[in-house]
């Protein structure tokens, strides 16, 4: 069992920010966890950090990243295993975002626009030799994404219920479903119930590229 250590909020952001930090060249960095657990806006608070001390940096929201509402509403509007299985278009982010930072030097913001159910148009980013684009979003883990870094923003089961609005509680036995069936470790994972008071646990052979 990993051993968890408390820290504060702010040395939680330190911590990511030093780790990120110590690779020098285009990183992409996940920050997974539900929608509940407000994984975007902390991946903001990190990329703000990041650009406060010098690192050009960027977030991609997977909900910019779904598939058309054709798909994945096709079974229904609160059908569990198409939310885990069609919902967000995981080989678009790989093919648009992870790898295309890495071989290309750019990324594609967003993909689809989930309101209108039309294309996002996004204009494609050019990065810099130290760009870092942080990936935010509910299970990102176990999908052969590579990202350099992994970061879990991990809610207790009765604190998901508790934080999900209640037209989105459907999507919680789906959230669980992955978690149990997904095998992946991620290099950061963060107890993340008491967001005042969060702890922490490191993977201790994650090593900057």
């Amino acid at each position: 069992m990993p051993t968890y250590v408390p820290i504060t909020a702010a040395g939680l952001t330190g911590l990511l920010t030093d780790r990120i930090l110590a690779a020098r060249n285009r990183i992409v960095v996940a920050v997974v966890g539900a929608d509940a657990a407000d994984p975007v806006p902390f991946a903001h608070i990190v990329s703000r950090a990041l650009r406060d001390r010098g690192r050009p940096a960027s977030v991609v929201s997977l909900h910019d990243y779904v598939r058309p509402a054709s798909i994945r509403l096709e079974y229904g509007r609160s059908d569990e295993m198409s939310y885990r299985t069609l919902w967000f278009d995981y080989d678009a982010l790989a093919r648009e975002v992870v790898d295309s930072l890495r071989t290309q030097g750019r990324w594609l913001p967003a993909l689809w626009d989930e309101k209108t159910d039309r294309s996002a148009r996004a204009t494609v980013e050019t990065a810099t030799d130290n760009t870092v684009v942080i990936v935010a979003g509910p299970m990102l883990l176990g999908r052969g994404l590579a990202f350099d870094l992994t970061v879990r923003l991990q809610l207790g089961e009765g604190a998901l219920r508790r934080a999900t609005a209640p037209e989105h509680l459907w999507t919680v036995d789906a959230l669980l479903a992955h978690d149990r069936l997904v095998a992946e470790i991620p290099d950061i994972d963060v107890r993340w119930d008491h967001r005042d008071r969060p702890a922490v646990a490191e993977r201790g052979d994650y090593q900057p590229r």
